[in-house]
């Protein structure tokens, strides 16, 4: 029988394997258990779907569990982000959204991602609830169902698009009417949530734009729908091929993640982008704040963030954590080394399609490139070179791995270990500013190896060592 267990984000599973019918019931159940509990069941839940396959089945059969448990179900009317799910549920006052995504994973996984009422991704002690409530009824008949008929009749159904009042929001959010002087800009939806989202504002301006992958493709082309540089080969080839492209801007399969090209076709990495943009909205946007970034992520942002003279707030890897921060008003930015990233004002959710727009909008009004405006920061706060790996474990490194942790050595890749942070996994920062973190996979043998160093030969010999310690 399967075990539910929610990770960062969410509960993830196998199509027909653990992702099935009678457990999504179960945990849409435990949800609903853990609602009334709050007191909040009476506001309606948001349900919504990415684009996998049997996402629309799933949402109503959601919504039927609701509707049998006595709470509304506010229905998307089609597949709809992530972060426009969280929108919703703000606005709306909701009690929290249902959301089955599976992000960036292959097709043959799905998920449900649970949202309470302040709109950001639920913290580790609701969804620890939910998932004890959601296994102890494993095996039971513990939910009842109506049918979508009834629900509607009883009123305890509503279908709902929030396409249009999210794209209202964002107007307030992107200088639109900068984007008419970049030119035109290259679009990858991955497949995904995005079609609709990315393209319409451009569209209703005459901004002329290329996009590709903007029909429904369960399969996401054979990729995972990850706009990383692995996995958008033909965007690159695209951007690079058309010199009248300024700009490429992808997202992942739900939205919430986002992916940047230069006018060359270059990719840019995720980290680089938070700290361009940290600069970009207190040196010109004139916004007050500080900004969060999760242990794994660049100290590039940190020097950002020392320049303007903002406190920095390291978080545990988990954009719940960064979200609780844009909830209480203490940030400007708040990103993800794994492109998630999200602005004061906004939802405390990350959102690729803000990130993408805002991009836009910085390199429109800046009148550089990606990489100008990079090598530009680098000359005011100093180079920052990263790069993530995944280490594979053999069954015996994998027993040997806590104890190989708990005793670090105190001088690594040529410099002294000057502090050990163990946030979230094992963090070594060097006595020249290089650091390295490990973190295990907490559902295959992987250790994941992040760096950083000042130059490309520095971060090879960071990597080298941390690869070594761990895998020797």
């Amino acid at each position: 029988m399967a075990h539910i267990a929610f990770g960062t984000s969410g509960w993830r599973g196998i199509l027909c394997e653990d992702f099935t019918f009678e457990n999504v019931k179960i945990v849409t159940q435990a949800i609903a258990d853990y609602l009334k509990d709050s007191g909040e069941a009476g506001n309606g839940v948001i349900v919504g779907c990415d684009t996998r396959f049997m996402g629309k089945r799933f949402t109503e059969e959601a919504a039927a569990v609701l509707a049998g448990a006595g709470i509304k179900a506010l229905l998307c009317s089609r597949d709809v982000p992530t972060p426009v799910i969280a929108f919703e549920i703000l606005r709306r006052g909701a009690a929290g959204g249902i959301n089955f995504t599976a992000s960036h994973n292959p097709p043959e996984y799905n998920g449900i991602k649970f949202s309470p009422s302040w709109g950001g991704p639920a913290l580790p002690e609701t969804t620890k609830q939910i998932e004890r409530r959601a296994n102890e009824m494993m095996g039971d008949f513990c939910y009842s169902e109506l049918s979508l008929e009834e629900a509607k009749r009883r009123g305890l159904l509503e279908v709902i698009d929030p396409h249009s009042a999210y794209l209202s929001a964002l107007e307030q959010k992107v200088d639109f009417d900068a984007l008419k002087t970049i030119g035109k800009l290259g679009l990858n939806p991955l497949y995904g949530t995005a079609r609709g989202y990315l393209d319409a504002p451009l569209k209703s301006l005459g901004i002329p734009y290329a996009i590709i992958n903007d029909h429904l493709d369960p399969y996401f082309g054979g990729q995972p729908p990850e706009p990383s540089e692995a996995h958008i080969p033909d965007f690159i080839a695209l951007v690079k091929n058309d010199p009248t492209i300024r700009l490429g801007l992808a997202t992942d399969g739900d939205a919430d993640r986002f992916g940047i090209l230069d006018a060359d076709g270059t990719y840019i990495e995720p980290n680089y982008i938070i700290a361009l943009l940290l600069d970009y909205l207190i040196r010109v946007r004139k916004l007050s704040g500080g900004v969060a970034r999760s242990v794994a992520t660049s100290h590039f942002v940190d020097a950002v963030a020392k320049k303007h003279g903002v406190p920095v707030y390291e978080t545990p890897v988990g954009f719940k954590y960064i979200g609780e921060l844009i909830a209480q008003d203490k940030i400007v930015i708040g990103g993800e080394e794994s492109a998630g990233l999200t602005i004061k004002g906004h939802v405390p959710e990350k959102d690729g399609i803000l990130a993408c727009f805002l991009v836009a909008e910085m390199v429109a009004r800046e009148g550089k490139t990606v990489r100008e405006l990079l090598e530009r920061m680098y000359a005011e706060v100093g180079r920052f070179v990263t790069r993530r790996d995944n280490l594979k474990l053999s069954p015996e490194l994998e027993a040997a791995y806590p104890a190989k942790v708990a005793a670090v050595p105190k001088e690594i890749a040529g410099s002294a270990v000057a502090e050990v942070s163990t946030l979230d996994g094992v963090k070594l920062i060097l006595s020249d500013g290089s650091w390295m973190l490990f973190r295990k996979s907490g559902t295959e043998p992987v250790v994941r190896l992040y760096g950083e160093a000042s130059s490309e030969a520095r971060l090879a010999e960071v990597m080298a060592a941390g690869k070594a310690f761990i895998l020797n």
